[in-house]
């Protein structure tokens, strides 16, 4: 079985669970500067894909590769497969769920603490030499701590759940919205209030946002959603950089009405430099936060994908069904 690979191939020998030597597949990886297209025209037998989050897997790529079988995110998203022609070819689609659950979450709360508790300005401040300059302003700033906000988790999958069971210990009262609401018992474990999407963003100080992708989520931070938001708020982003319209979010930051951003997802992906979330003007530049997708990005979380992936791979050779199937087939 060949196994065509979008992404590097230090990251796979790395991970690679130690069984994959003794499984009778071919390990191939595109060319740093080959196009997915390029790829699957240069290894027509392959019968796996295994795609990073930003390589589009379009029809035509498929096209080319009538032998495939199967098309296996190497992280939790999808959004860059084309998943309608998958199911069309009776080529499954999967992910890894839940593989980095615990790693999102934990980035998502430090972004919320460094946004809330001066992490970026006050590293700057200690370096220019003006530690005891702010540390008297920021007495005087009635600075709140994370146990008085509100917190409004906008998807409550692995993810938004992992997030509520790390906030809940610091107080914050915690509410949520998904397309479809959790049974009492999940809400009582976690501790999290449902709430529909408009009441959120009114009543919350902290919004963070832990939806998938999709046609009823795409740009859903958008003008009229933002103003909605209580004033000040702080909006964090650690799932797809699609979520939001990336002008109405600079321009509410402009405004005031978002107190800061925390973003570590962006639309696109290589994010530029003059990206409108990113090239601020020097006024509110120090009211944002960024760190470059490194949300699920841990030792733990690629190993419980890589072993995921291949499990996948061997449920295949042996005439069975893949797991975490995304494409309905």
């Amino acid at each position: 079985m060949k196994v065509l690979v979008f992404g590097p191939k230090a990251r796979y020998d790395l991970y690679i669970p130690e069984y994959v030597k003794r499984l009778p597949v071919e390990l191939v990886f595109s060319g740093a500067h080959q196009s997915a297209l390029q790829a699957a025209e240069e290894h027509p037998d392959t019968q796996v894909i295994f795609a990073d989050a930003i390589t589009p897997v379009s029809r035509e790529v498929m096209d080319r590769l009538p032998q495939l079988n199967m098309i296996h995110s190497e992280g939790v998203a999808f959004n860059a497969i084309d998943i309608q022609a998958a199911r069309e070819k009776g080529i499954f689609v999967c992910n890894n769920k839940g593989c980095n659950a615990v790693s999102v979450a934990e980035h998502a709360v430090m972004l919320i603490l460094m946004a809330l508790r001066h992490g970026i300005t006050g590293h700057a401040a200690v370096l220019e030499g003006r530690q005891i300059r702010m540390k008297e302003e920021v007495m005087v700033s009635n600075a709140p701590e994370l146990g008085e906000q509100t917190v409004g988790l906008i998807g409550l999958g692995d993810i938004g759940q992992a997030v509520a069971r790390l906030l809940r210990p610091f107080g914050c009262k915690l509410y949520y919205y998904t397309a479809h609401r959790r049974p009492a018992g999940v809400e009582a474990e976690l501790g999290v209030t449902y709430l529909p999407l408009e009441e959120l963003a009114a009543k919350c100080d902290i919004l963070s946002l832990h939806c998938a992708v999709n046609e009823q989520t795409t740009h859903m931070v958008d003008e009229a959603f933002l103003a909605r938001v209580k004033p000040g708020a702080i909006l964090v982003n650690t799932a797809r950089g699609q979520l939001v319209d990336n002008l109405a979010v600079r321009q509410a930051l402009i405004d005031g009405r978002l107190g800061h951003i925390a973003i570590d997802t962006f639309d696109p992906e290589p994010t530029p430099a003059d990206h409108p979330l990113v090239g601020l003007p020097a006024e509110i530049a120090d009211r944002a936060v960024f760190s470059p997708h490194l949300g699920g990005i841990t030792g733990g979380s690629f190993r419980r994908a890589h072993q995921n992936m291949w499990n996948s791979v061997k449920l295949l050779l042996d005439g069975r069904r893949p797991q975490f199937i995304v494409n309905g087939l």
